[in-house]
């Protein structure tokens, strides 16, 4: 191939700014190749360096007790007792979904499985918080139905159950939805694997799928707002193979449990450029690799082309010598193609070779880890001082609550979203105890009493309204809905979902919200393990809500603890813990139904979230406690109409509302630090006693009992009437 004269213009065709091609050419001494131009394009793309987030993710809290690995590596892993661990985390696959929805939401759960078992982890449970746009527009109505398509046919055919998600419908997502998946995987602690190859001589294996063109330049496509442009580059979009992810996912445990390899990584962004520079960055040690010996099922595949494709379902290890066989035996097993590339070297040297002469010699360390850093400029967002702010004494309310309440409950935020997670095979390894549907997802952990719980949570309009409270809120609510399950927060993962960081008023947005995150993170006792950063999130300009998404962990020592929402006795009563309504700001109730964004952010005191959450756990341990749900989108009125939607025996309540508070405050206000609960009616004194005693604010407001929601004075609604309501929106 004739080599690329290399251009300004071929420079900025590549994402690389005029400093940084200064920088790279200190960096290597002369000018670069071609293929040395794509593969520092893809390195220091937003996507692979952080190099507008890094500063601020240095301010998480990410030490704990309990993990084992935080940020750096492919997951996190947190220690949960009996020589047991999980690994977990969030990614997100937004552009690629919002120009190619089955491919991008199946390639991204195939990329997060592949986080997962390249620890040493199997996968038991996959988490599908989306961001779709207004569901009457019929593209939006495309994008939802081909994502969640994509999420349940590769994540049914690998056989690894979805279990838990979050869905939210707005404006604010057409045409840049935002696709997380988080996945769970469950190891012991001496099986875990790094990215890291630290042995000389040691072999560079490559094993799965052959390369082909797909995926080039994916990791720079998801590092630009989308336009009319971006979205015909569909070669950028990769295309997933479940099945050929199922063999490497079992060859790869097989692997690393059998210590047949030193270091392991898959070729997700970036491919084989990644996988390879990063693993000898972190060991100080160099590769050198011979492309010719790449399976391709691409004719006349450039060395650039191999480089920085993301064709899908690739790995890459590190294998000595020595246990060369016990791999081959492995990947003859289960029927993977493989070739060993090269070997690591003592050079410090990425070094890539092609038919017979090297294309690329590039400092391995230096292109994994010396991306430039920038502290992008910061300013408050003019909206933030023309939003309407809710007021008491202005409020028209609705003419009939109870009408307001069925009409809120068919909103396709609130609605149920049955619709979707029947189209997942939530129970395939028979581990899911709490099925989708509630606050949280549950999941026996094989081999001991302990169970895990599973969120993810971010009310992207909270963050729009203040970045920082809500950001601090989107943790606080994860919490709160693994407490709700009976289980203690342990860690969390986050991706950090936001618009094109070199305009001030977004980064601001991302500067704040990352900041309650982690203030969150400290008052609860989360560590954040690693996670995700998306930025560029804008459609024709316009940037999504600012969504800082939390995947949240929680542990339950015990089977007893397990808590769900639904009610479960006719005279039990029914307990909110946590203070008063006083504001409609930020509620489903002036968006959904009044389709106005209405200020304030409710406050939120992580003081009395923490004592409010000590507190029901500590209930709940003591066995005095039937049921729990959190109040969150749709307010108290939608948060005990779903735990009588849920009840197992068609359980209603009657409810009586403050006097000197409007129904319709106290019945739809999204505030934080609120939960319902229901208890044996003997046991309502004691937990009214204690709670006080705690300083969490505490009233009996109802018993459960009949089949349906009376709210006295202000509706008696059957359950027939709620669920048909809750039960009537789908695509």
């Amino acid at each position: 191939m004739k080599e690329v004269k290399i251009t300004p213009e071929i420079v900025q065709a590549h994402g690389i700014s005029g400093d940084e091609y200064k920088k790279l050419l200190e960096i290597m001494g002369r000018e670069p190749t071609i293929t040395e131009l794509g593969i520092f394009s893809v390195m220091w793309s937003e996507h692979c360096s952080y190099k507008n987030s890094k500063k601020m993710l240095k301010t998480f809290p990410t030490k704990g007790e309990r993990v084992i690995q935080g940020p750096g590596e492919n997951a996190g892993v947190v220690d949960i007792g009996d020589g047991c661990a999980i690994c977990f985390k969030i990614e997100s696959h937004n552009h690629p979904s919002a120009v190619e929805p089955y491919q991008g939401a199946a390639t991204g759960i195939g990329g997060i499985l592949r986080d997962i078992f390249t620890m040493g982890a199997r996968p038991i449970a996959l988490l599908d918080p989306l961001r779709f746009g207004d569901p009457s527009v019929p593209r939006n109505k495309y994008i939802i139905g081909g994502v969640i398509s994509g999420i349940a046919d590769y994540g049914n055919c690998v056989g690894v159950p979805t279990v838990a998600g979050d869905v939210y419908f707005a404006e604010h997502y057409n045409g840049n939805p935002l696709i997380n998946v988080m996945c769970v995987g469950q190891m012991r602690v001496e099986d875990l694997t790094l990215a890291c190859a630290r042995t000389p001589g040691s072999l560079v294996v490559y094993y799965g799928n052959a390369t082909g063109r797909d995926g080039i330049h994916g990791a720079t496509f998801a590092s630009e707002e989308l336009s009319k442009e971006s979205e015909e580059r569909r070669s950028a979009v990769q295309v997933g193979d479940p099945f050929m992810g199922k063999k490497i996912l079992e060859a790869t445990l097989e692997l690393i449990q059998n210590r047949v390899v030193e270091a392991i990584q898959d070729m997700g962004a970036a491919g084989l450029t990644c996988s390879s520079c990063e693993m000898a960055g972190r060991g100080g040690s160099g590769v050198d690799i011979d492309l010719d010996k790449v399976p391709q099922r691409s004719k006349n595949l450039t060395a650039y082309e191999i480089m920085l494709s993301e064709s899908q379902e690739r790995m890459l290890a590190i294998v000595s010598e020595e246990r060369l066989s016990a791999a081959r035996a492995i990947f003859e097993k289960w029927d993977l193609p493989w070739s060993v590339l090269g070997n690591v070297t003592t050079d410090g040297l990425m070094r890539v070779r092609h038919k017979g002469r090297v294309v690329a010699e590039i400092p391995a360390e230096e292109i994994s880890t010396a991306a430039p850093e920038y502290n992008p400029a910061s300013r408050r967002p003019e909206y933030l001082d023309s939003i309407e702010v809710f007021d008491a004494a202005k409020f028209e309310a609705p003419d009939d609550c109870g009408e307001a309440l069925l009409a809120l409950l068919a909103t396709p935020t609130i609605a149920s979203k049955r619709w979707i997670y029947e189209q997942y095979d939530h129970m395939v390894q028979l581990n899911t105890i709490v099925k989708p549907g509630g606050s949280a997802a549950v999941l026996r952990i094989k081999g001991t009493e302990k169970h895990i719980a599973l969120s993810a949570d971010c009310n992207g309009m909270m963050v729009y309204l203040n970045p920082r409270a809500g950001g601090a809120m989107a943790v606080a609510e994860a919490a709160r809905n693994v407490v709700c399950s009976g289980a203690r927060p342990l860690a969390i993962t986050n991706c950090l979902n936001f618009g094109n960081p070199t305009k001030p008023d977004i980064y601001y947005q991302f500067e704040q919200a990352v900041l309650g995150v982690g203030e969150a993170c400290r008052a609860l006792n989360t560590p954040v393990t690693g996670g995700n950063v998306s930025f560029y999130n804008e459609n024709r300009g316009v940037a999504v809500f600012p969504t800082p998404m939390i995947g949240m962990l929680g542990l339950i020592e015990k089977p007893e603890h397990i808590t769900t929402a639904g009610f479960k006795m006719a005279g039990d009563a029914v307990i909110l813990l946590g203070r008063p309504a006083t504001t409609l700001g930020g509620s489903q109730y002036y968006y959904a139904l009044r389709n106005k964004i209405m200020g304030p952010c409710p406050a939120l005191d992580l003081a009395a979230e923490k004592a409010l959450q000590d507190f029901l756990l500590d209930m709940i341990s003591q066995g005095m406690v039937a049921s729990a749900q959190d109040v969150s989108e749709g307010g108290l009125g939608a948060a005990i109409a779903e735990c009588a939607m849920l009840s197992e025996d068609g359980l209603g309540a009657r409810i009586n509302l403050e006097k000197n508070i409007h129904p319709a405050i106290e019945l739809f206000s999204e505030e934080p630090s609120r939960i319902v609960i229901t208890c044996r009616d003997y046991f309502a004194s004691e937990i009214i006693q204690r709670a006080k005693k705690a300083g969490v604010p505490v009233r009996k407001i109802g018993l459960v009992g009949g089949c349906s929601l009376e709210i006295e004075g202000v509706c008696n609604l059957p359950l027939e009437r709620l669920r048909k309501a809750y039960e009537s929106f789908s695509i």
